[in-house]
């Protein structure tokens, strides 16, 4: 009997750990899904926010694209220029003048204003960062609208009656659709639109999302059945708590073993110093011909048993850790290395590289890039840096003087997830860019949702108002690059002609002839 006692102890002291390291794990794993849930919904909310200042920005170019063509009377000239600016620009429904005090002189459309069943006056009218930009809702029979008024001068404004499609509200993933709502509304309450599959009434123990815009007296609300959350995102739970388990398991021979605990930074470190990162080439090419134009730089880290970790697995840390501007120089500059013969055999062949805000307005950005560039002997002109916005430009004066003297030096810049990043319209005037790349959230859906293709419609126009270039990321078939064509979208990227793919391999896929979109040589090359 006391020969067991020792063993008893044992196996009660590793139940002991099993049950604290499970006990842990289990609250590590429901908080982590919890932290995970939360920032996935609002990200959903913050892309209707996107959707709806685009909507805004463009009936404001609108306006002011009539006001500077002189549009702005109700004689019979005007207002049939006026129908035609409105046809050729099917997200505003009418476009009206109207007094300081907000009361209608005339309209393009003059029937819709027996639609209306109310009209605010100019005092019930909301602000937006811009003073000279007022919304208000436009009640209608058979659904609101968003009424968008821009000053002309002190004895006119005009209005563009804007149609919110509830679809643009359709963000919710297959397995929360029936157990939410998505709300669009305005700061004073107003409900404009609202997307709701399941009309069976109020949601049970709802959840509520809120988001409102910086730019625009937008809130969105989404509703949410808290019990739909159960089974939502939660598939790391077990894995966490068998990895809890091993731990607790082992957290004796750790213990004595480890020398030294070391942090997920200092294996970037490591892998910077090895030269572990390495760059893979996505080809860009022309929607009409398939022909390819150009690549953008991506970095994967190749870990020492050839295992490739995705780049959401180790660029969020490299941002936060300050890593990110070594690891770009250090991509760049293999790139160039890998691409010089045939960028120097192609002049107008391009290749583009991800710079985040924080790294572009840093010091000597410029000077470093021009020294890397000119080392490998490439032209400026063949290089475009990607502006990506996963973080905000706050300095947007000095992000546009960085723009204009790269543009000085030749070298061409592009802002990456236009449309639900924070590129608003104030961004891409600004900041003076030659391209905009539409996010692959848009082309998932421009072949199922008409509202997107508006919406793609949308920034094609704004594009060519700004004298920029318009590419398109994440085309995967070629009913999508049927409807990017369609939308006026030139150029694009994605799994259509090839993944991001290592050097060797992007060099294959070069020497052939250039690809058809969507050939079955292209599809057996990249299996």
């Amino acid at each position: 009997m006391k020969s067991l006692r020792p063993t008893i102890l044992l196996s009660l002291i590793v139940l002991g750990s099993l049950a604290s390291f499970g006990i842990t794990g289990h609250f590590a794993a429901e908080a982590f899904i919890g932290h995970q849930q939360s920032r996935q919904l609002n990200e959903l909310a913050e892309i209707v926010v996107r959707r709806s200042e685009l909507a805004v920005d463009f009936a404001a170019a609108s306006l002011d694209e009539l006001a500077a063509r002189g549009l702005v009377t109700c004689d019979a000239a005007s207002l049939q220029a006026i129908r035609l600016h409105v046809y050729q620009r099917s997200a505003v429904k009418d476009v009206r003048l109207v007094n300081p005090d907000g009361s209608v002189i005339c309209s393009a459309y003059s029937e819709t204003l027996e639609f209306d069943k109310g009209w605010v006056d100019r005092s019930d009218m909301l602000v937006s960062t811009d003073a000279r930009v007022l919304l208000f809702r436009v009640e209608q029979f058979g659904g609101d609208a968003l009424g968008v008024l821009r000053d002309v001068d002190r004895q006119r404004s005009v209005v563009a009656i804007l149609g919110i499609n509830s679809s643009l509200l359709d963000i919710m993933p297959a397995e929360l659709r029936g157990e939410s709502e998505v709300v669009l509304g305005l700061n004073n309450g107003e409900k404009l639109v609202q997307f709701s599959p399941q009309q069976d009434g109020a949601l049970a123990d709802a959840l509520d999302v809120i988001r409102t815009s910086s730019r625009y007296p937008f809130r969105v609300t989404i509703h949410l059945a808290r019990g739909a959350l159960s089974q939502w995102n939660n598939e790391i739970y077990w894995p966490a708590i068998s990895i809890a388990l091993a731990l607790g398991l082992v957290f004796g021979l750790l213990l004595t073993r480890l020398k030294r605990l070391e942090g997920p930074v200092a294996d970037l470190d490591r892998a910077l110093l090895r030269d572990e990162f390495k760059p893979f080439f996505q080809p860009t090419f022309d929607l009409h011909s398939g022909e390819i134009v150009g690549c953008e730089v991506l970095a994967r880290w190749i870990t020492k048993d050839g295992s490739v970790i995705s780049p959401m697995n180790f660029i969020p840390l490299a941002e936060s850790s300050g890593r990110i501007q070594k690891l770009t120089w250090q991509i760049l500059s293999t790139a160039l290395n890998d691409m010089r013969p045939l960028l120097r055999e192609n002049r107008d062949f391009k290749l583009a590289v991800n710079v985040v805000p924080s790294h572009l307005l840093s010091v000597n950005f410029i000077e470093t890039l021009r020294r890397v560039v000119m080392g490998a002997r490439v032209s400026a002109r063949q290089i475009v840096l990607e502006i990506t916005e996963r973080d905000e430009l706050h300095d947007l004066d000095h992000a546009a003087d960085v723009v204009r003297q790269l543009r000085d030096y030749g070298f061409k810049v592009a802002i990456d997830d236009v449309g639900v990043g924070h590129s608003g319209l104030s961004h891409l005037k600004g900041l003076g860019a030659n391209i905009i790349k539409i996010d692959k959230f848009f082309i998932d859906t421009i072949t199922e949702d008409a509202s997107t293709a508006v919406i793609v419609e949308m920034l094609v126009r704004l594009a060519q108002d700004l004298h920029m270039d318009v590419m398109a990321e994440g085309i995967e078939t070629e009913e999508q690059r049927r409807a990017l064509l369609a939308c006026g979208v030139a150029q694009g990227q994605g799994y259509l002609v090839a993944p991001p793919l290592p050097f060797a391999k992007f060099r294959e896929l070069l020497s052939r002839r250039p690809p058809a979109v969507g050939a079955v040589e292209d599809a057996a090359l990249v299996a």
